[in-house]
């Protein structure tokens, strides 16, 4: 069974920076896309981005386009999320998650991570 764990959320200023990291064990991600959301309170869970394990194709929601990067470590079997020149709205809970090869949805998730952006 694939388990999730995201870190590195906090509490930061507007214009701060963040690093999320998301830590898989039980599974190597080779057949997976890995994927990053969010939600915050009262709105519907938000996509931000993706990344397709085995060859490292990544792609971004139009929202986080410039600000926000995915990378990984293949020998951590880790998936990060650099956040940068944050805002308040991006005030939400971080989510990872899994998507296994043949199937549509993300399956597994994360207990999630708080990023609170004060002004």
């Amino acid at each position: 069974q694939l388990q999730l764990v995201e870190s590195g959320g906090g509490s930061v200023q507007a214009g701060a920076s963040l690093r999320l990291s998301c830590a898989a064990s039980g599974r190597t991600l080779g057949t997976y896309t890995m994927g990053w959301f969010r939600q915050a309170p009262g709105k519907e869970r938000e996509f931000l981005g993706r990344i397709v394990w085995s060859f490292g194709g990544i792609f971004y929601a139009d929202s986080v386009k410039g600000r926000f990067a995915i990378s990984r470590d293949n020998a951590k079997n880790t998936m990060y999320l650099q956040m940068n020149s944050l805002k308040p709205e991006d005030t939400a809970v971080y989510h990872c998650a899994a998507r296994d090869a043949g199937y549509n949805e993300f399956r597994y998730w994360g207990q999630g991570t708080q990023v609170t952006v004060s002004s």
